[in-house]
């Protein structure tokens, strides 16, 4: 089997899942906290990137789910034990629950079937939250990781999503961290020991292609 076919196996719509990462406008939106990440998000393609994916997996029946790190306005419950959370915690720009700074931003396209979770603590879209359950309610085999920080949000979900049992791919132009150079040092060093790399054509390439039936016999 070549690599074209592996990867298309890997990413069956019935057992994928393609998680966005703290893609919301508080963090990577035009006047977010945090205006480095985002223009690196914005500048590399990747953000743009994670938009493509989005759409094609709506169009191939591929369930989406956002995570999304946000805060209530009195901080209750919320982590004071790293110098990140502190610092966080007095940008201009606070992630507060229902505030628009929690929104997905644009361009990723939102749809009706798409799940949103949400945390009030932590690094991880996985540790504490809902995401693993709802994945596995879902069928999911394989994790698609997408979106910020290639630092510290994103390492840290696919270490807890292979941790947890699932296969993890990503894509490696739909990701972004600061300053630049890092994100390719991170991919090179870290997540090509534990993740499959591929592009987001391959995803799109994936996705397009003529499934074959599998050996339950579904489509």
């Amino acid at each position: 089997m070549g690599r074209r076919e592996e990867l298309g196996e890997l990413l069956r719509p019935d057992g994928t899942v393609l998680l966005t990462v703290e893609c919301q406008q508080g963090v990577v939106g035009p006047d977010g906290a945090l205006p480095e990440l985002a223009a690196v998000a914005r500048g590399s393609g990747a953000l743009a990137n994670v938009a493509r994916l989005v759409d094609a997996a709506h169009g191939a029946g591929v369930q989406v789910m956002h995570a999304v790190a946000e805060r209530r306005p009195d901080g209750r419950g919320a982590n004071d034990n790293a110098r990140l959370f502190r610092a966080a915690a007095r940008l201009p720009v606070q992630q507060h629950s229902g505030s628009t700074a929690v929104r997905v931003a644009e361009p990723i396209p939102v749809a009706d079937e798409d799940l949103v979770v949400r945390r009030l603590h932590g690094l991880s879209p996985l540790a504490g939250t809902d995401v693993d359950a709802l994945l596995r309610n879902l069928g999911c085999r394989t994790l698609v990781v997408t979106g910020v920080s290639a630092n510290v949000a994103v390492p840290n979900a696919v270490f807890d999503a292979v941790n947890l049992g699932y296969t993890v791919v990503v894509p490696r132009d739909a990701i972004a961290g600061v300053p630049a150079d890092y994100t390719a040092a991170m991919i090179r060093h870290t997540l090509a020991l534990v993740a499959t790399l591929a592009t987001t054509d391959d995803l799109l390439a994936a996705w397009k292609a003529p499934r074959r039936p599998s050996a339950g016999g579904r489509g």
